[in-house]
């Protein structure tokens, strides 16, 4: 494969050209106007963060993009979907609740905000991929019905992947409740008794007629019919039927890659890093860490592995922040910054199955703007 391009631009600003003015020109640059947007259905891909949480994307940069997809004649809608876990992002009312609160709505960003999995995160599109691990993949349904999808990823760190960028948004964040089950674990879920309320909404939604309410009218799960699709876990509101968090973080991150093939199938997609804030777990705790390196800049590509990578790159030539979490775990300049605050994880692994999977490549050129 031949090097993509990568474009980059710094934080620096002037009188008459602010971040916003340079966020449109970097996408500009990066060629987004070549897209064909006239009345498409276009997603834009963003964590919305939880709340208390403050490092995620800044609604400012998602109402400029909003506003230039508009001009550009297209019909954009900020989007994401449910949590695996249970949380402030878990159903679709918390989840726009958790949104507004974060200050995503449609007054301040320009445009409808859409769960996109759906209320319990049971509506998807499951998509024919044939990967290594996954033969389909459950896409929430707004992502995979849209006609163009573009991410805003914040880059920072992640306990299971190493780092979150444009891959971990695009396939982890895509997938359904059952799509982040089959991301997640290598086991179908299990009932937690004392949880369990004999309310039968597991029964009712499993497809396989694999679970029945048994002695002590708890719900049990048959086995030898379980598929290990996650509606139980989708539909519980007791926290009683649970994932079961076994998968090695290489297998998860390679099946984060097929996810993120599955939504990039036959669609035009763009992607842009927000490299800044980077916090050394994921926006998904109510809480940030102090940033490991300083704020540096942001980056777009039609390509996610090589904006993926140039990223990682471009924090391992930063300076640390010293009192942050590599103060206290010893960092060594030229390590790697992500690996040496999660050891049991290796990013490459996710990119390499991208670049195998023909959505990008690890060998890109940074243009700086």
């Amino acid at each position: 494969m031949e090097k993509y391009k990568v474009y980059f631009t710094d934080l620096r600003t002037r009188p008459g050209l602010n971040l916003l003015d340079k966020l449109e020109r970097l996408v500009k640059k990066a060629g987004i106007e070549g897209i064909d947007f006239k009345d498409k259905f276009v997603a834009i891909k963003i964590h919305f963060g939880e709340p208390g949480n403050l490092a995620y994307i800044r609604p400012n940069y998602a109402a400029k993009l909003v506003k230039l997809i508009t001009e550009l004649g297209g019909m954009p809608f900020l989007t994401d979907s449910n949590t695996l876990y249970t949380g402030r992002r878990s159903n679709a009312v918390d989840h726009l609740t958790a949104a507004f609160e974060n200050g995503f709505n449609p007054l301040t960003v320009g445009c409808n905000i859409i769960i996109a999995d759906g209320l319990k995160g049971t509506e998807y599109r499951e998509i024919e991929i044939n990967g290594k691990h996954c033969k389909t993949a459950k896409i929430g349904s707004a992502i995979a019905d849209a006609d163009i999808v573009i991410s805003m990823n914040h880059f920072k760190g992640h306990e299971m992947t190493g780092f979150g960028g444009a891959l971990k948004n695009l396939g982890m964040g895509s997938g359904s409740r059952g799509g982040k089950l089959e991301m997640h674990s290598a086991s179908q879920p299990k009932i937690k008794n004392k949880n369990c309320k004999s309310c039968s909404q597991c029964v009712k939604s499993c497809s396989q007629n694999a679970i029945e309410l048994g002695e002590n009218n708890i719900a049990a799960i048959n086995y030898s019919k379980c598929i290990g699709c996650g509606q139980c876990v989708a539909v519980c509101q007791f926290n009683a039927a649970q994932v079961i968090w076994n998968e090695s973080a290489d297998t998860a991150n390679e099946k984060i890659a097929e996810y993120a093939y599955a939504v990039m199938k036959d669609k035009e997609t763009f992607h842009i890093n927000f490299i800044m804030n980077v916090s050394p777990d994921c926006d998904c705790f109510n809480a940030n860490d102090l940033p490991i390196v300083p704020d540096i800049g942001i980056a777009a590509s039609f390509d996610p592995v090589a904006l993926d990578k140039a990223s990682v790159d471009l924090v391992n030539n930063a300076p640390i922040i010293t009192g942050s979490i590599l103060s206290d775990k010893h960092y060594h300049e030229g390590h790697d910054k992500f690996s040496h605050v999660h050891s049991n994880t290796n990013w490459e692994t996710g990119l390499k199955h991208g670049e195998e999977l023909g959505i990008g490549t690890l060998d890109y050129e940074l243009v700086t703007i």
